[in-house]
């Protein structure tokens, strides 16, 4: 069997088990009675050791299976699931993610299980589990010939193996009451005695084994030079083995075949490795195979560039046929715009993947710190369903961890501090994710002490990241972000969570990276909040494009509020920066060609074009040309050579072939 075609499932399988075992055990830590939590705990535990065996990682499968004698002694009340339990499982959980992951590397683990198994089986209150039983040989009961029919072939290959000096075996294989993928199981018991024996035949057959058409037993006839001690170890070493029988297997004398039957070819008889390599490693997947299916992101990544290289060329047909006045070619352009919409939103759907999955890590690891520290939190998940970009799914984990973290340590007090304040001595934290236009918004919330802006100015200034002068002028909202500042840190102690001056910085970093943008809401004693947005996707936009001195940009149409037409009267100057009016609102307003070096037409129009733009609360009317129009545009990237460009966001190729740059709202109004 080539397992490598399988590993991608395996590691995939395994992993999402993992994380539903974390999920399901810090659920039986608050309720230990609750019978149909422990049954998933169990089940998927079970599922692991399954997968685990028929791949071949023994060490998984060995550790998984002591795992579940101890949730089975759960299930049956024989163990209470005590605080030491919960823990030692946890544990068992961890290890298992390490041997997973070195699978995952390709890397030898260094990782003892031995010690942990130990202790599983100590926890079973001395009631040592025995894999499997070796009967004393003297009350093995023989095995007569005459029950098997062999074929020429097979007594052929008897006999040349008894010319050469080796034995020929029957062993019959019985399985643990309630193995559920017997079909695995027996495909292990060949591939082990594959590697020290020939297997002749199997009853039943390979066929029928795969099926699963037998009960707790099946039987090998093999040839081996080792004995029967060694046959028997070998089989016993896999999990759900209960009782192994091998005897000689003694033709009778007067067997007797030609020369032309002994030289027979016996490969189509002999059960090879590979002869379960078509058996599944979870039946219950089969039926499901229809419904779903998973695919790699890199296809779904090559995908979505070509549908972006579609909409571009359809840019390009629109012009085409506008510029030569084409009707019919129009039309089958609008027909063609309907079916790259379709195809777009299809292929943008595939993509999206909820936060969840990332948020469902979380509850595990506050939990492991809350206790490392001493401190009692309620962690509450809300919106977990909304779903965002495979893309920014795998970015944004790490920030979400340093932002978690910083919230348990610096955030939330101990429960004697909180009580003194009057507050629950039980922290609460809460993970928030919803829509907002065509973003993404979470936050992450704490009802903990808060950030104090004088302290942070204080460090800030010790540090050297600011001066004293600009500390004294500077407001709160300014001074909390701060924090964001690289080598910023509030810890009084360096810690294991946090503390050693990363964290903030790389968290604002690898947001902007992302194309989003991250803030710092905070009241003293009352708690902080986090905010992150997020594009809901990095690929293909709806943009406004507009002229600036002959050069076309596009600004993203979820950051745009609404298009004026002002005179330049009408543009007021307030503390050295120019405003406008807007419905009793003042709005600073940004000229491009500022910004961007861009030379002015020599000819200032009496009307000017401001297009009104939002960046989270604040908001700015940027001054144009004129307005194109809307358009769909696909983003590119400018490449690493024009990385760090704060006001570009990227690039896109219209219609007639030229390119243009799209804005990048956040950064120029901040």
């Amino acid at each position: 069997m080539d397992v490598n075609q399988y590993m991608g499932m395996f590691l995939e399988e395994s992993r999402e088990h993992l994380q539903n075992l974390n999920s399901c055990i810090l659920e039986l830590e608050n309720a230990p009675n609750n019978l149909a939590v422990l049954g998933e705990i169990f089940r998927s535990a079970h599922t692991i050791k399954g997968m685990s065996a028929t791949m071949g990682f023994t060490t998984i499968a060995e550790l998984t299976h002591e795992m579940e004698n101890i949730l089975d002694m759960l299930r049956k009340s024989q163990l209470s699931a005590s605080p030491d339990i919960i823990n030692t499982i946890f544990k068992c959980v961890d290890t298992l993610e390490q041997l997973v992951e070195s699978v995952a590397t390709n890397s030898e683990s260094s990782i003892d299980s031995k010690p942990l198994i130990s202790k599983l089986k100590a926890l079973a209150k001395g009631e040592i589990i025995v894999a499997a039983v070796i009967e004393p040989q003297a009350e093995e009961i023989a095995l007569q010939i005459s029950n098997i029919e062999f074929n020429d072939t097979e007594i052929a290959v008897l006999n040349k193996a008894r010319d050469q000096g080796m034995n020929a075996y029957e062993v019959h294989i019985h399985l643990r009451e309630g193995c559920l993928l017997k079909s695995a199981r027996s495909y292990m018991v060949m591939n082990a005695l594959d590697e020290i024996s020939e297997v002749i035949k199997t009853i039943p057959t390979a066929e029928e084994l795969e099926k699963e058409k037998f009960d707790l037993s099946f039987q090998a006839i093999i040839v081996a030079s080792c004995d029967v001690d060694k046959i028997q170890q070998t089989i016993l070493s896999i999990s759900e083995i209960e009782k192994v029988d091998a005897v000689p297997c003694i033709l009778p004398e007067n067997t007797a075949v030609s020369a032309v039957q002994q030289v027979k070819k016996v490969d189509a008889e002999i059960v090879p490795a590979n002869a379960a390599a078509t058996m599944s490693t979870n039946v219950d997947k089969k039926s499901k195979s229809g419904q779903s299916v998973r695919v790699d992101i890199d296809k779904l990544d090559a995908l979505l560039n070509l549908v972006g290289e579609l909409v571009i060329n359809k840019t390009r047909l629109e012009q085409i046929g506008l510029t030569h006045k084409l009707v019919d070619l129009v039309e089958t352009i609008e027909h063609m715009d309907r079916v790259t919409t379709d195809l777009q939103s299809v292929v943008m759907k595939v993509r999206m993947v909820s936060v969840g999955q990332v948020f469902n890590r979380f509850p595990r690891m506050v939990r492991d710190l809350s206790h490392g520290l001493g401190k009692e939190i309620n962690l509450i998940i809300q919106g977990e369903e909304t779903e965002l970009d495979r893309t920014v799914i795998d970015e944004i984990g790490d920030p979400l961890v340093h932002l978690l973290r910083n919230s348990i340590d610096h955030g939330i007090e101990t429960p004697e501090e909180r009580q003194a304040q009057g507050k629950n001595p039980i922290g609460e934290v809460r993970l928030i994710a919803r829509h907002e236009g065509n973003n993404v918004i979470i936050m992450v919330e704490d009802d903990g002490k808060g950030i104090n802006p004088e302290i942070v100015k204080g460090i800030a200034v010790k540090k050297g990241l600011i001066t004293q002068g600009e500390a004294d002028k500077m407001e709160t909202n300014e001074a909390v972000k701060l924090v964001f500042l690289p080598g910023f840190s509030t810890a009084e102690v360096v810690t294991d969570v946090s503390g050693r001056g990363v964290g903030m910085d790389a968290v604002k970093n690898k947001i902007e990276s992302l194309g989003g943008m991250v803030d710092v809401e905070t009241k003293i004693n009352e708690g902080s909040k986090f905010k992150i947005r997020l594009p809901l996707t990095l690929a293909i936009i709806q943009a406004l494009l507009v002229n600036v001195s002959d050069e076309i940009y596009a600004i993203p149409l979820g950051s745009i509020d609404s298009t004026i037409n002002i005179k330049s009267s009408e543009i007021k100057t307030v503390q050295n920066k120019e405003v406008i009016l807007l419905r009793g609102q003042i709005i600073p307003i940004v000229r491009l060609t500022d910004v961007l070096n861009i030379p002015e037409s020599l000819e200032q129009p009496e009307e000017l074009f401001v297009v009104i733009v939002h960046s989270g609360d604040f908001k700015a009317g940027i001054i144009v040309e004129n307005l194109i129009g809307q358009q769909e545009i696909v983003i590119k990237s400018l490449g690493k050579l024009l990385a760090g460009i704060k006001v570009i966001a990227g690039a896109t190729i219209l219609g007639n072939g030229q390119v243009a740059l799209i804005i990048d709202i956040a950064s120029l109004i901040q």
